[in-house]
């Protein structure tokens, strides 16, 4: 009984981390096409990069790509790159209010 008591009356030892793998962050699995894969493959070998890597960049553009935040900061920069009072502009609006319901 005093064994067990000792035991809980330890102070906490500090944790080492002991990093075995090749990468770092979360590690997933996917499942993808045959053909997807042997793609991935032949163009990380051509970047010379991991599948990991090469997989990471493609998620990482793909979420850039379909980001609310970053479609319409897209949307305002070809728009300040238009002149307001081009003929672009304000044949766009007009189409645009003639089909739009009042």
């Amino acid at each position: 009984m005093r064994r067990v008591a000792q035991l809980y009356e330890r102070k906490p030892t500090p944790c080492v981390l002991s990093l075995t793998g090749y990468t770092f962050g979360m590690k997933t699995a996917i499942s993808i096409p045959d053909d997807v894969f042997s793609d991935a493959e032949r163009l990380a070998r051509e970047l010379n990069q991991s599948r990991s890597q090469l997989y990471s960049r493609a998620v990482r553009e793909y979420v850039a790509r379909h980001s609310t935040d970053s479609v319409t900061a897209a949307l305002d920069h070809v728009c300040a790159e238009v002149p307001a009072e081009s003929g672009f502009t304000t044949s766009a609006a007009k189409r645009t209010l003639e089909r739009t319901e009042w």
